[in-house]
């Protein structure tokens, strides 16, 4: 992709590949990751309001930080603050606020402003949206463009802040979201070159839990009920290209508005002694396994991008890790760089070793949930539980890193299974025990009233941290026996 401004990002700063969120839909993912808390925590397991929850941006307010959000945020009740002191609330582009009565978010309203309409129900309209597979180059001047429009306003905002409180800015853009509207000039850098072939195996649906194919056919018959409807039944290779070109352009896009928020930032000198944080809260499946969107755990959806710029004085955050990370770890990090003791509610932990080059445990797994589904990945496995029902899935990453052959309930991987299903039982029992105390009270921190800190483990007399902060690095579990280690 043509994506200078993440390249940039990427040289000067750490990359970290191997990045997986904690749900396999937008709502579950960011309010898992803005509260620190993994969504059995917190009851949001799909599109559910979650600004009721404490945040780890609430800590950096109550410290004295300005909390500023622009964009994308994905709270509910939409105009919630969630800790932010102000907000510019720009929600997905087809968002029919005004059609269901209630009021408009920001961009909706500026583009009013404009004497433009929000473009809403094109399935309705246009006689080709079925065969556009929600490839649809922006129709309207570039300055109406939502993209354009948070980074315009983001770019204004840095530019005249007048405050002299340390600073925490969320800028959230809506892309690329589908429908995949980048601006023409973008879409053109694409015309005919050759794009990325599928992974796809013939008859692959068939050996998994029947859910990947309700997936497939629930977003075919939405074609004639919503907007963002995708018939995966029908494409052909010039039509998975076809998408894949607007989904590539509209990145650029993204990206573009990337750099005029970096370049206000360097403007201003803000920059200098800060940390920059750059990630995305799901991936794309794009035609992968016959599928489009997100909601299932494969890498495509829960693999995702993060880079971490860090400015201050002693950093040596250049290069990458492929140790794996997850968008849970973004709080705690940013917390422990502001000074801020870690509140026990939080479930990631902290990458500061990382960017100070000190001595770092790569942790085991990480983990990510959606309504009926748990996953859990190591480097060399994922296991995806689904409550309820006897399916599931196991994969040899190793063997078969585009996840192609199911090896759940195969007679020579049932130990693998069984022994992996165990270490979801530990990190749910943990989970579960640690938070235990902010679900009953909403406290913010109860390190006090826990007989040993969260990562503990207990063996005998002595206590011994774990990484990621839940059990499953101790060198006697089950997991490491398998595997030798």
């Amino acid at each position: 992709m043509v994506t200078p401004h993440m390249d940039r990002l990427a040289a000067k700063g750490l990359s970290l590949p191997n990045t997986f969120c904690p749900g396999a839909t937008c709502i579950a993912s960011r309010a898992a990751m803005f509260t620190g808390m993994y969504p059995h925590n917190t009851g949001v397991c799909s599109f559910d309001d979650w600004a009721h929850h404490r945040t780890w941006v609430q800590d950096l307010a109550d410290a004295g930080y300005w909390c500023t959000n622009i964009g994308k945020m994905h709270m509910g009740p939409v105009r919630a603050s969630g800790g932010f002191h102000e907000r510019v609330v720009v929600e997905n582009p087809t968002k029919g606020y005004l059609k269901s009565g209630r009021d408009d978010d920001d961009w909706g309203r500026f583009l009013s402003h404009h004497g433009a309409e929000r473009p809403n129900d094109r399935h309705l309209t246009d006689p080709d949206w079925r065969e556009k597979y929600q490839g649809a180059v922006w129709h309207l001047e570039e300055h109406l463009h939502s993209d354009v429009c948070i980074a315009d306003a983001a770019a204004s905002w840095i530019r005249s802040h007048q405050g002299d409180r340390p600073l925490f800015l969320q800028v959230g853009f809506t892309g690329p979201h589908e429908p995949w509207d980048p601006l023409p000039r973008h879409l053109e850098l694409y015309d005919d070159r050759p794009m990325p072939k599928p992974i796809v195996r013939d008859g692959e649906l068939s050996e998994k839990p029947p859910q990947h194919e309700t997936h497939k056919r629930r977003i075919a018959d939405a074609l004639a009920n919503h907007e963002s409807g995708i018939d995966m039944y029908s494409p052909d290779v010039d039509d998975i290209e076809r998408m894949r070109r607007h989904y590539y352009a509209k990145v650029t896009t993204v990206d573009e508005q990337l750099g005029k928020v970096m370049a206000a930032l360097e403007e201003r000198v803000y920059l200098e002694n800060s940390l920059l944080v750059f990630c995305s809260d799901h991936g794309e499946l794009l035609g992968d396994h016959t599928l489009a969107y997100k909601w299932l755990m494969y890498d495509q959806v829960t693999n995702v991008a993060m880079i971490i710029c860090d400015r201050r004085a002693g950093s040596a955050a250049q290069g990458e890790s492929q140790d794996l990370m997850s968008l849970m770890d973004v709080g705690p990090t940013l917390l422990e760089a502001a000074g801020i003791e870690i509140p026990t509610r939080l479930e990631g932990r902290s990458i500061e070793a990382y960017l100070k080059e000190g001595q770092t445990t790569p942790r085991d797994f990480v983990y990510c949930e959606d309504n009926f589904q748990i996953m859990m990945r190591s480097t060399t496995h994922k296991l995806v539980y689904y409550i309820g029902q006897a399916e599931g899935e196991l994969y040899d990453l190793q063997a078969d890193p585009g996840e192609q052959v199911n090896l759940w309930g195969v007679a020579q991987h049932t130990d693998v299974q069984r022994q992996l299903i165990d270490q979801v039982l530990l990190w749910l029992a943990d989970s579960n025990y640690y938070n235990a105390g902010y679900k009953q009270a909403g406290a913010a921190d109860l390190q006090t009233q826990l007989a040993y800190p969260r990562g503990t483990v207990v063996d005998g007399s002595s206590h011994r941290p774990t990484s990621s902060r839940s059990v499953g690095r101790d060198g006697a579990s089950p997991w490491n026996r398998l595997c030798g280690g």
